[in-house]
């Protein structure tokens, strides 16, 4: 996959949403938006190995790293589900992605890589190896309700996270009734801007007119400081 620049900041609610009709007149929402919100809710079930690598590796500083997810969209047992890899090279990133069953999916949720390279997916081999040498195993839930923005262009996405929350005392992705708590003050969403190249110069303009901090904020290391065991 193509390495693709990412640039995060803290923005409130407010200006969140002043952002938002601004991109509206000029970018296109995602088509798994909610016709009435606009939004749509995401939870991913992270993966950390035996070392806590992911989770320490981002408290460090460390400049290129890995995570691995599922990722669904609702828990009716229709959404599409993805296992994922998000890698950080400097300061881009690079996902790959490949959509398995939900069969599949929770023999991951049990860490077991049995069959796994007889399937054929790179992903899937290199996920098998993890978990096999250095014990992968799901560590947190992460959700959150998405609102985003897409532009042909540089392949341009901006994106903002609200409410975002964890399962507490549970990583079973598929659970409707997970309980889930929040992991932000009710006065911070997180703006994501997201493109292959440069960011073209009139949606750079209109982002530069919202106030928004820029920060390396990570939903993983939230949700995970929500855990009993850290």
């Amino acid at each position: 996959m193509q390495p693709r620049h990412e640039l995060k900041y803290n923005i409130s609610p407010l200006d969140a949403d002043a952002l938002s009709r601004r991109l509206a007149a000029v970018m296109r929402r995602d088509r798994h938006a909610d016709a009435r919100t606009g939004e749509y809710t995401i939870r991913s079930l992270y993966f950390d190995d035996v070392y806590d690598s992911a989770y320490q590796d981002k408290l460090d500083g460390v400049r290129d790293r890995d995570k691995y997810r599922l990722r669904v969209y609702t828990t009716d047992g229709k959404s599409p589900i993805s296992l994922e890899r998000k890698r950080k090279v400097g300061d881009c990133i690079q996902k790959d992605g490949v959509r398995i069953t939900e069969r599949l999916a929770r023999q991951l949720m049990r860490g077991d890589p049995a069959g796994l390279e007889q399937i054929g997916r790179p992903l899937l081999d290199d996920t098998a190896g993890q978990m096999r040498t250095r014990l992968l195993r799901p560590s947190v839930i992460v959700e959150y309700d998405r609102e985003a923005f897409t532009f042909p262009v540089e392949n341009v996405r901006i994106t903002l996270d609200k409410r975002i929350r964890t399962g507490l005392n549970g990583l079973d992705l598929f659970d409707p009734d997970l309980l889930c708590v929040p992991v932000m003050d009710k006065g911070t969403y997180v703006l994501e801007i997201k493109y292959d190249n440069y960011l073209p110069d009139f949606l750079a303009g209109l982002v530069a007119g919202i106030p928004a901090e820029r920060s390396a904020v990570s939903k993983y290391v939230l949700c995970r400081r929500f855990q009993p065991n850290l």
